[in-house]
């Protein structure tokens, strides 16, 4: 049997709770791996609690999850470059926060040794929704970006992808978070009334494109006023103020090759994962809680 967290109506995050069910059996073409650790995101409790339901309602009952990290176990007819006890990060939509999953080949990329299983759990979602905006925005060398939210699970990846690219970086985020983004080469300011004055103050040669990762309109509006290029600011969140401003909503696009390069960043010593806390899956719950408290530094996971 295999562990799988699931919720059977909307609502708080008292509605989640584990089952056991049948592990399925990978067809041709996709593996199935026994999973060790799976990252929790925002979006998990957006969809939980019913909010996204206008475009992307639940089937009950219902899994959750986006992204994982495991040991492949079975392997479909016409599997190439992958076998069973290669270890793997990758991504499977609704569906991560479980002992066992089934995927296409090409959803999965190969973990480093190195690598902990907690940190290899949450570096597909974010990190390819990080990459995914910072090439819509291109965001290269010499560029200086702003970065909204820049402690929390999207931010934290932007702000290191970008520092890679040969960018600078200004991240919002509260003062106690100020620590942790000088530590990632990152200018820190504190968000709240005044904002655009203390960006001004800290890159005085101008803010080349600005990514919202906290979907708040005063994110929005500041990094528009900010950024001469109204094609080089967008969100992440969920924030209908967007389009009466006039910027990019930004989704993720995900592929092998731009998790690989997730992966190659971690091994060069350009990308750190912070995990806040390691959860154990039958606290998933508790998972959630951490992530609706609005206060966290990094990433939140569930293990196995």
């Amino acid at each position: 049997m295999s562990r799988t967290v699931v919720f059977s109506a909307y609502g708080g995050p008292e509605v989640l709770r584990v089952t056991d069910v049948e592990p399925g059996e990978p067809g041709p073409g996709e593996i199935r791996v026994h999973v060790r650790a799976a990252g929790v995101q925002p979006f998990d409790a957006l969809f939980r609690s019913g909010q996204a339901r206008s475009y992307l309602p639940a089937t009950f009952p219902q899994r959750l999850g986006n992204e994982f990290a495991g040991v492949v176990d079975a392997v479909g007819q016409g599997v190439r470059g992958v076998a069973a006890g290669d270890e793997v990060v990758g991504w499977a939509m609704l569906a991560s926060y479980a002992e066992h999953v089934v995927v296409p080949a090409d959803q999965v990329a190969a973990k480093p040794a190195a690598m902990p299983w907690p940190e290899a759990g949450v570096l597909s979602a974010s990190g390819q929704t990080a990459a995914t905006a910072l090439e819509r925005l291109r965001v290269g060398a010499g560029d200086t970006l702003l970065v909204h939210a820049a402690a929390g699970g999207v931010g934290t990846f932007a702000v290191q992808i970008a520092r890679a690219a040969g960018a600078t970086v200004v991240g919002t985020a509260s003062e106690r978070n100020h620590a942790y983004l000088r530590e990632l080469g990152v200018i820190p300011v504190t968000y709240g009334d005044g904002l655009a004055g203390r960006v001004r103050e800290a890159a005085p040669g101008g803010v080349d494109a600005a990514l919202d990762a906290a979907g708040t309109v005063e994110a929005l509006e500041v990094s528009a006023e900010l950024v001469a290029d109204r094609t080089r600011v967008g969100t992440i969140a969920y924030q209908p103020a967007a389009d009466r401003i006039g910027v990019q909503r930004l989704s993720t696009e995900r592929s092998t090759a731009r998790l690989a390069g997730l992966v190659a960043l971690w091994e060069k010593g350009e990308l750190r994962l912070r995990i806040q806390e390691a959860v154990p899956v039958e606290e998933a719950a508790r998972a959630h809680r951490l992530i609706e408290s609005g206060h966290v530094t990094g990433k939140v996971v569930l293990v196995f």
